[in-house]
């Protein structure tokens, strides 16, 4: 029985690049993996074809609340991997990953929707400076930063959280960026593993190798050096503008990118000070917590050292 492990993140925070890169890393020949057949994991946990296949329920008829409440049944479910799953894809990986961009909640019924322990052996959690979220969020949901800075603050912000159209996946509590981190490294039930969209920069192989342990699957430096280089920004880049990507938003503006700038610390020439400020006024706990230094305690910092 292959294990589960979830790859959790606020949206924007490297998931899809590390999914892209264990897709490269499950091909059988050396040209770099489509970007839009990435079968080295499940698409999203918030998949709703897979709801509705193997609940055989039109989720289509039932509340948010009700959703929430068959969701740590069916994550189980697939968990237990006794079955021929018709809908998962063929995979050499020992570990069976499925990206969420859910919270770590409680059902009203007080179950964890995720399922518990009986539904993944772990979570990958994939965290990324809050200042660059901001830029890449705006782009994503086709809004300007200062929207998205507010949405990232915003406890009841959801993805596919409208009740006036039925969307390709469930509902998505993400909580705002503190509260969403919080809940996946508050929770007993799973372990964690976290890794910073900076480190993926710094170090991708030995990001990626510490990911790989955790989940119980042993792959060579050689191997991830070389699936890593396969999966640079300029080629997804490339492949996107001459395809597109399967996994956008439908409602993106025209011409805009899901592979945009894969940089870390752009947030630089991308956000006004007032902007900063904002984000590190509504989050500066939790970004102390996972290394990033709000600007105003960097520039005390520095002048202390330069009078001292």
């Amino acid at each position: 029985m292959r294990p589960t492990v979830w790859l959790a993140s606020y949206p924007k925070s490297g998931n899809t690049w590390f999914r892209i890169v264990l897709a490269n890393l499950d091909s059988p020949d050396a040209a770099p993996a489509d970007i839009n057949a990435l079968n080295g994991s499940d698409t999203i946990a918030s998949a709703r074809a897979r709801f509705d296949n193997h609940l055989l329920i039109e989720s289509g008829l039932l509340t948010f609340a009700e959703i929430d409440l068959l969701r740590p049944g069916l994550y189980r479910h697939l968990a237990a991997d006794i079955f021929e799953d018709p809908f998962e894809r063929e995979s050499r990986y020992p570990v069976r990953f499925v990206k969420t961009h859910d919270a770590y909640t409680l059902t009203n019924a007080g179950e964890a929707m995720m399922g518990g322990a009986h539904a993944a052996a772990g979570a990958i959690l994939f965290v990324r400076d809050p200042r660059d979220v901001a830029a890449s969020l705006a782009n994503h949901q086709s809004v300007t930063i200062d929207k998205a800075i507010g949405l990232m603050a915003d406890p009841a912000f959801a993805f596919c959280g409208s009740v006036r159209g039925l969307e390709i996946q469930l509902r998505q509590q993400l909580l705002g960026w503190s509260a969403f981190a919080e809940s996946w490294l508050a929770q007993a039930d799973i372990p964690v593993h976290l890794v910073r969209y900076e480190d993926l920069h710094r170090d991708p192989v030995g990001a990626v190798r510490g990911a790989l342990h955790f989940a119980g699957w042993r792959a060579t430096d050689a191997d991830i050096a070389e699936a890593v280089g396969r999966a640079s920004i300029e080629e997804l880049q490339r492949q996107e503008a001459k395809t597109g990507f399967g996994e956008a938003p439908p409602y993106r503006e025209p011409g805009s990118r899901f592979f945009r700038r894969g940089k870390a610390g752009g947030w630089r020439d991308e956000l006004t000070a007032q902007q900063v400020l904002r984000i590190e006024r509504d989050h500066v706990a939790m970004m102390k917590r996972l290394g990033y230094e709000p600007v105003r305690e960097q520039e005390d910092s520095d002048a202390h050292r330069q009078t001292g």
